[in-house]
């Protein structure tokens, strides 16, 4: 049996071969949105230039695509009646939008990296949907994570389902619909790490942080948390002292042990919360800021920490937090740490800069754009570059380093809100519409 697997993994590409890294989870290794500089990787493409294949998605998601070996992995909601481009833009919110009462198929592709060619389908559920969504919501928001032998996807108010790389269901487990915030949806996506699968759904019925078992999808421990609706996915953070599960939350920045147990916490944070945490050179950078909130503020985090870590008033740091901003979080996009640089991309075309061990300002808010083009997927960096994608499909290039220049404009012209992955040499964009693959 173990020969025939390894047999099956070869064949189909699922390995990873010399020089495809593989990018098993939203924004990649370690949650950064980084790879090491590689000149086969591109900077420069259009729509009819440096576009190595695009392969049509039916239906519309968000979520975004992860690649191990020669496989990409993507989920989508399909229903009869979608048809053009979805909404992006600024909203005020407190709009509740109707639940549909047609049919939609939730679906998992299994894309070839070499070719675009589609290897395999899955639909893992069939129904009308339970819950509304926010209109630059979708029903398959949340990405996938995978490890190389399964791969999970997960809808937060429907269900998570394990598949082999073949797109055989190996289990799902089933989750109830519960009220979100205007009826805005869910998005937080899976951790994955070591045998268990990490779920956090906040929302405004009863929010939870949940561990299963990665095999069988049995519910190993659950936290409940006192906490509204947030978007924000848990990561694992590995610090060398231990390994804690870091929930951002709209109350409270909260650390879990791997039993369950609360750690430490933080309060304050933005009255929306949706960028996930991560790490870099050994401190936890953690954020929110939705920008009609008076809290925006962003913290990194020393390990070790333990009880309630938050500021005194009128202070920025103490024994546990290295630095602090009280108004310095994004509203969609997640932060990114290059080359010992702390960059900040926001919804409304500006970035920020700030050093990643001290806090110190570096340069404040510069225009990227004066499109007018809002930005929702996360910055991803490699070649001393920094890439923001736009709303519109237009990738703005920003050297990095100390002072701000963009050096570069990339449209594809079709509308984008899902952040890329980087593999195989090449970038992988996901519009509305299509999955492309930049690069040669």
């Amino acid at each position: 049996m173990l020969e025939r697997r390894n047999f099956l993994r070869i064949s189909l590409g699922l390995t990873a071969a010399p020089g495809l890294a593989n990018w098993p989870q939203f924004r990649g290794p370690g949650v950064r949105g980084i790879v090491d500089d590689d000149p086969s990787l591109p900077e420069s493409w259009s729509a009819a230039e440096n576009i190595a294949w695009k392969t049509r998605i039916p239906g519309l998601g968000w979520s975004s695509p992860v690649v191990w070996g020669n496989r990409i992995f993507l989920t989508t909601a399909v229903a009869d009646s979608m048809s053009g481009s979805p909404r992006g833009g600024f909203f005020d919110g407190r709009v509740v939008n109707p639940t549909p009462t047609e049919e939609y198929r939730w679906i998992a592709y299994c894309i070839d990296l070499q070719s675009g060619k589609i290897a395999w389908e899955r639909e893992l559920h069939r129904g009308a949907p339970k819950t509304p969504r926010h209109k630059k919501n979708t029903y398959a928001s949340e990405t996938c994570v995978t490890d190389g032998v399964h791969v999970w996807a997960h809808v937060g108010d429907l269900g998570t389902y394990c598949l082999d790389m073949e797109g055989k269901l190996v289990w799902s487990h089933d989750w109830p619909a519960l009220e979100t915030r205007y009826g805005y949806g869910s998005a937080s996506s899976p951790a994955l790490h070591e045998g268990r699968l990490y779920i956090t759904n906040d929302n405004q019925e009863q929010s939870y942080t949940v561990a299963l078992d990665k095999l069988t999808g049995n519910e190993i421990w659950r936290v409940n948390r006192e906490e509204p609706t947030t978007w924000s996915t848990p990561f694992v953070w590995e610090s060398g002292k231990r390994t804690e599960i870091i929930t951002a939350g709209r109350e409270k920045v909260r650390s879990y042990d791997l039993d369950g147990k609360l750690l430490w916490e933080i309060s304050g944070m933005s009255s929306l919360s949706i960028p996930t945490p991560f790490t870099v050179d050994g401190l936890l950078y953690v954020t929110s800021g939705y920008f009609n909130s008076e809290e925006r503020p962003v913290y990194a985090i020393r390990p070790g920490a333990s009880g309630d870590i938050t500021p005194a008033a009128g202070e920025t740091a103490n024994e546990y937090i290295a630095w602090s901003l009280p108004q310095g979080g994004p509203y969609h996009p997640t932060p990114i740490v290059y080359r010992g640089l702390y960059y900040t991309l926001y919804d409304r075309a500006f970035m920020t800069c700030h050093d990643a061990k001290t806090g110190e300002l570096v340069y404040d808010k510069q225009r990227i754009s004066r499109d007018g083009e809002a930005f929702t997927a996360s910055p991803w960096a490699y070649n001393g570059k920094l890439f923001c994608l736009d709303e519109a499909g237009t990738t703005f290039v920003v050297q990095a380093g100390r002072d701000f220049k963009v050096v570069g404009q990339n449209r594809l012209e079709e509308m984008c809100m899902a952040t890329p992955a980087i593999a195989g040499g090449s970038v992988l964009i996901r519009t509305y519409a299509h999955l492309y693959r930049i690069g040669a």
